[in-house]
């Protein structure tokens, strides 16, 4: 049975970086396609960044040129670092993944975590 993990979440002061982690159990990285998520309350759950197997990578316009996502196989982890973070960042963050990738919708998604709280300061 596959687990994800997320961990790294904390609050922060806008303009601050956090990185992201989220361990996977059950299955190795390297043969998931996997991404983040996030979600604030009353909103619904949305795209923030995603790697395929094969290392490329999607962004949700908000994320890019900020945030980027990485793998590291040996370890089995996948993270999310996070730059020049802004008041509206503030969310739950969610792991994801996925071993038949269809599309960047949350419904498409296979697994998930249970989420890390990222709230950032102004």
């Amino acid at each position: 049975q596959v687990q994800l993990v997320e961990s790294g979440g904390e609050l922060v002061q806008a303009g601050d970086s956090l990185r992201l982690s989220c361990a996977a159990s059950g299955r190795t990285v390297s043969s998931f396609y996997m991404g983040w998520f996030r979600q604030v309350p009353g909103k619904e759950r949305e795209f923030v960044a995603f790697t395929w197997s094969s290392g490329s990578a999607a962004y949700a316009d908000s994320a890019k040129g900020r945030f980027t996502i990485s793998r590291d196989n040996a370890k089995n982890t996948v993270y999310l670092q996070m730059n020049s973070l802004k008041p509206e960042d503030t969310a739950v963050y969610y792991c994801t993944g996925t071993t038949r990738f269809k599309t960047l919708r949350p419904s498409d998604m296979d697994y998930w975590g249970k989420g890390t709280l990222v709230t950032v300061s102004s």
